[in-house]
């Protein structure tokens, strides 16, 4: 039996619009095991960035608990801030995050960047190139972000996430902003990583054939698993 390493039950999130509020998530709840892949799919708007932007912090929920590695995050109110702070500090180490446009500090090589993200996860900085290699950039090491291609920064971007050796990663579009050749290539080390390395990965995504890459499904158009 696979071990669970992230739990969610009964998450909420609703957000005020004009005179009414809007509910984004509701009642969601769903397990992923150590190892294991998930698609989060559905229209824009059914709350795919909202529910990652809950899983790593960024948001709390406004009822419901997130469990990851025994640690609990739950609905705010009293005591929210140090929540969030703590959560924030398992983001650091444990959550990586890989966004559709490649987030690179611009005054940092790619290689200072990937060193960056080690250091502040707590981590040997010193196989930070070898990261970049793993990943066919690694003669680009010493460039900076505006010196290559938008696939090149992806990658940059994924050696900034395994540098971490993270538990989890949330992947928010990650190809959605490449054609379909390096989109194709980006997805192929990120699934090929994840599976050697044994983190979990949750995939927000609008490519039907990304979304059927994964192990599991959830269609946030739905709010169910199947």
């Amino acid at each position: 039996m696979t071990e669970s390493l992230l739990v969610v039950r009964g998450l909420s999130k609703r957000f005020a619009s004009a005179d009414e509020i809007v509910p984004v998530v509701e009642k969601l709840s769903f397990t992923l095991g150590q190892g294991q892949s998930l698609a989060l799919t559905g229209r824009s708007g059914s709350g795919k960035s909202t529910l990652l932007n809950l899983l790593c912090g960024l948001e709390l929920p406004d009822a419901g608990t997130i469990t990851l590695r025994d640690q609990v995050f739950e609905a705010s109110g009293a005591g929210a801030p140090r929540k969030a702070t703590a959560w924030s500090a398992l983001r650091r180490k444990h959550i990586g995050v890989v966004f559709q446009e490649a987030n690179l500090m611009p005054a940092l090589s790619l290689l200072d960047n990937v060193r960056l993200r080690a250091q502040l996860a707590g981590r040997d900085p010193a196989h930070s190139e070898d990261w970049l290699t793993r990943l066919d950039i690694g003669e680009l090491a010493r460039r900076y972000p505006d010196q290559v291609s938008g696939g090149q920064r992806q990658r940059a971007a994924l050696a900034m996430v395994f540098a971490m050796e993270p538990a989890l990663i949330l992947a928010d579009e990650p190809t959605g902003s490449l054609d379909r050749h390096t989109s194709d290539e980006v997805t192929r080390v990120l699934f090929d990583l994840q599976a050697r390395y044994g983190c979990s990965l949750i995939l927000a995504t609008h490519d039907a054939e990304l979304a059927a890459a994964c192990e599991q499904h959830l269609d946030l158009g739905h709010q169910r698993t199947p």
